[in-house]
């Protein structure tokens, strides 16, 4: 008689089962995340300008998170993070600044799953009473707190998303940017669930002829409200330079020229909660 199977493995934080690692190809152990392009179907799509590529919310949910459980953003965008929870049976609570963004994602998800399992709320995740929102929302959720906390804030004044004050994208310096940020990590660090994880998407950028590496920098603001770094992966996706034709060109010229090296790369910072 054959031996009986083993009786699944779980972490406290994911589905997969440890007895059967060997199955799960799909997911990704290393700190070099490689790809070829951006996913595209189920809603997701590049219609809006520093969003970030599904595959990185399917990783980070399949491996941080169980179904039905709570994904927290607080930089919903064009929800990338919703679309893909509500994609791998998980719920999410997605928090965006600019009012016609939440009605365009809202346009994205099933009715059947809206004000349900999908939460858009319209607000300021520095604010303290959107705070208090999301503590109601998750009490209508039968939760006390989120499962996975996503972050995937504009990268200082790279792209300015609107002409809002309270918008990070138009911080008037660095150190502001990194200020208002650290209230954000702060108010998702106090909305997890300990021993549960986050994740930081973010990428560096050039001023003045000097690299600024907001990502180490907002990495170390999140240690500061009391994270812990788990992981720092690099991610490349080739996809982005698809379409620039000869301005490549021109980009080499540059680096060359000044002594540079063109970004390919952001960063997944991942970090987790410590139990008390």
């Amino acid at each position: 008689m054959a031996d009986s199977p083993l009786p699944p493995k779980h972490t406290p934080w994911s589905d997969l089962d440890l007895n059967r690692w060997r199955e799960y190809e799909e997911i990704k152990t290393d700190s070099l995340w490689m790809y070829d392009n951006r996913a595209s179907g189920d809603g997701h799509k590049l219609d809006y300008h520093g969003n970030y590529i599904p595959q990185l919310a399917t990783q980070l949910l399949t491996r941080y998170s169980k179904k039905d459980e709570i994904a927290l953003d607080l930089f919903l965008g064009s929800g990338t993070t919703a679309i893909e929870a509500a994609r791998l049976g998980r719920r999410c609570i997605g928090v965006e600044l600019k009012p016609e963004l939440v009605e365009y994602v809202r346009g994205k998800i099933k009715p059947e799953l809206l004000d349900s399992r999908i939460q858009l709320l319209q607000g300021n995740s520095a604010a303290p009473e959107t705070v208090r929102q999301i503590n109601e929302t998750l009490g209508c959720m039968q939760a006390n707190a989120a499962h996975l906390l996503i972050l995937h804030p504009p990268y200082a004044d790279i792209i300015k998303f609107s002409d809002r004050p309270d918008d990070l994208s138009n911080a008037p310096t660095t150190e502001a940017f990194l200020d208002g940020f650290e209230v954000v990590a702060r108010h998702g660090y106090g909305l997890l669930a300990p021993g549960r994880f986050a994740a930081l998407i973010i990428g560096d950028k050039y001023a003045n002829g000097e690299l600024v590496p907001l990502g180490f920098w907002c990495m170390e603001r999140m240690n500061r409200v009391g994270f812990k770094t788990k992981a720092i992966i690099v991610k490349n996706i080739e996809g982005n330079e698809k379409g620039k034709g000869k301005s490549a060109n021109l980009w080499r010229y540059r680096a060359l020229a000044g002594g540079y090296y063109i970004f390919k790369h952001e960063y997944v910072i991942v970090f987790f909660k410590p139990k008390p």
